[in-house]
């Protein structure tokens, strides 16, 4: 790789600030970095109704789960590329990707966290805040009024 990618390490490395805690010390936990820095990508995308559920001790599966929406299946697809790339960057690959093909829920399976990415009427339809007694965001609520039926 010789000096050049040595160097861009070195910048790539002093120039991230380290997740703050609530007292303002360094955050140790990574699970806490790796939510804001997704929660970063998210907001610089205008994802829209972006909440997050700490799940650490209720899962196995994962610590923290991150659920948005898209306006529109597009949306939803860009959504998802740029949270997998921001990933990738902060060498942290996705473990995989799901729901690519019709964009209507992209779930992307970052290890301890897991991020669903969803349409507003899909969102309302299928409810996961409903299964970790998080309630819905009023604009999603409204979203669930159409007739949505999945295919």
């Amino acid at each position: 790789m010789g000096g050049f990618g040595q160097e861009l390490m070195e910048i790539k490395l002093t120039t991230q600030m380290p997740a703050r805690s609530d007292d303002g010390r360094p955050d140790t936990d990574p699970a806490k970095a790796l939510t804001d820095m997704i929660l970063a990508v998210l907001d610089e995308h205008s994802a829209q109704d972006t909440i997050t559920i700490d799940i650490k001790g209720k899962s196995s599966v994962a610590d923290m789960m991150i659920v948005t929406c898209g306006r529109s299946n597009r949306h939803v697809s860009a959504l998802a590329g740029y949270v997998v790339a921001a990933m990738k960057e902060n060498d942290h690959a996705p473990l995989g990707v799901e729901g690519q093909i019709g964009n209507d829920w992209v779930l992307v399976d970052g290890g301890d966290i897991i991020i669903h990415i969803f349409r507003p009427e899909v969102r309302a339809f299928y409810n996961l805040e409903k299964i970790w007694s998080v309630p819905l965001p009023d604009a999603v609520q409204q979203a669930g009024e159409s007739t949505y039926a999945p295919e």
